[in-house]
């Protein structure tokens, strides 16, 4: 039985997704980028999932999660499993964050 948590990425197609989102390095690129290889629910519900995440990390409830993102109690759950149990993906991506955050000047609509 091979580990599905290394194999979906000996493809030629998912390390091509890789090496594509790699090679992004701006922003508005990445949202033209996101926004055409994916459905708005999609983008919708990966935003979500990492705001889900984000809320894990800083301790918050699973129902103030819930309400949050509307994602299903059993999502929120699966997601602070994989936290625990996955690859690793989401701690680098939330200390980023973390970090970025504090230095970005909120948006201002235009």
């Amino acid at each position: 039985m091979s580990d599905s948590k290394t194999t979906i990425w000996q493809s030629e197609s998912a390390q091509q997704l890789v090496e594509a989102l790699l090679s992004i390095n701006s922003g508005s690129d990445m949202q033209n980028f996101l926004r055409d290889v994916m459905t708005e629910k999609e983008i919708i519900e990966v935003s979500a999932r990492l705001e889900a995440a984000r809320m894990l990390k800083t301790g918050s409830k699973y129902i103030e999660i819930v309400a949050k993102t509307k994602l299903s109690s059993r999502t929120v759950a699966r997601i602070s499993d994989w936290m625990q149990n996955g690859c690793g993906g989401y701690e680098p991506v939330l200390t980023k964050l973390s970090t970025h955050h504090n230095h970005i000047p909120p948006a201002r609509a235009v």
